[in-house]
């Protein structure tokens, strides 16, 4: 890996922090909010109504792509990508308040997607979006949750192969359905530093609905990628990498869901609720991205969620033993014994 590459990778682990450590400070304001999406969170059949609403969202934007409507697509994310971030924005501040920041999200990834624009939206959706999820998931439907889409993001990256022409659908929108991370403080989107021609891999998408994916279901592409460019570091000549906005999400749901349903103790950190099998979630999802990163530099796409999700179940799992807690309680099947 080159330096700059190195810095990239540091950025993308950042904004994946962010993203978890906001959803975890979000759900206690969520949650007391009342603002838990399905009436009983043990349910795992809420996993199966989720997924097809992905799958389903995965279909209308192919199906838009395909039919010129790309301009509904861009409008439709920017309008999840304002009503997320109010979520987000109340939490602060009064809800009207908060509409005029989420206004302005909207306002900017319109007038100005730069990527930076494109980032900040994209951490505040991802942290409402897993924070809604993770109050609305019990522990069993968020186990459940990234076991499938794991293997749907594997068989829809290396088998069908959609996510990939849904990736060249978005990649040109300049809508926060990825995460941008560019390698030089120089690189600009809008010059033309990304196009789907240039995109040499994506990995998933994600939704659109407490989403919009992590992906570009939640309304977002789950993967990565890279583009080629010019650049004069020893024959890199990468501009930015993209991962897609759900590969954040999706696993921070587990990561929240955690943190609000499992029984271990909460650990004394300061403004977030977290336990150790919260804790050791994000450990595992940092684990998983850091191998991911490793092959994207490579220049291959890849399905971001086996990893991720991966890494999260068994970094969730492993600080549920080690906090005491029974394996039946810590893949919520008590309830059903």
């Amino acid at each position: 890996m080159f330096p700059r590459e190195y810095r990239g990778v540091a950025f993308v682990v950042g904004l994946f922090l962010i993203v978890q450590v906001g959803a975890l400070a979000l759900v206690p304001e969520f949650a007391e909010s009342g603002y838990q999406a399905v009436e009983n969170p043990d349910n795992p059949v809420n996993s199966v109504v989720y997924v097809a609403g992905i799958v389903a969202m995965t279909g209308l934007m192919l199906a838009a792509f395909r039919y010129d409507f790309d301009g509904a697509i861009r409008l439709l994310i920017v309008g999840v990508s304002a009503w997320l971030s109010w979520y987000v924005f109340s939490a602060l501040v009064s809800p009207l308040a908060a509409a005029v920041p989420a206004v302005a999200v909207a306002v900017g990834l319109l007038v100005h997607p730069e990527w930076y624009v494109i980032d900040t939206a994209g951490v505040l959706m991802g942290a409402g979006a897993a924070g809604l999820f993770g109050i609305s998931f019990g522990l069993l439907p968020a186990l459940i949750l990234l076991a499938v889409l794991a293997v749907y993001d594997a068989v829809s990256v290396y088998g069908t192969e959609h996510m990939l022409s849904l990736a060249e659908g978005v990649m040109d929108l300049n809508i926060p359905v990825v995460l941008v991370i560019p390698l030089s403080l120089s690189y600009s989107l809008l010059d033309g530093g990304a196009t789907s021609d240039d995109a040499t891999g994506i990995g998933d998408e994600a939704e659109s609905d407490a989403d919009t994916e992590s992906g570009t279901e939640n309304g977002d592409v789950e993967g990565a990628n890279d583009t080629d460019g010019g650049d004069d570091d020893g024959g890199d000549d990468r501009d930015a990498f993209f991962i897609g906005l759900g590969d954040a999400v999706i696993p921070t749901v587990l990561i929240a869901s955690a943190a609000t349903f499992s029984p271990a103790a909460d650990l004394a950190v300061p403004l977030i609720g977290v336990n150790l099998p919260a804790l050791l979630a994000i450990v595992g999802t940092l684990a998983g991205l850091l191998v991911l990163m490793q092959w994207v530099i490579r220049g291959r796409p890849h399905a971001g969620l086996p990893l991720l999700n991966g890494g999260a179940i068994g970094g969730y799992l492993v600080g549920s033993l080690v906090a005491g807690v029974p394996l039946i309680e810590a893949l919520g099947l008590a309830g059903f014994f």
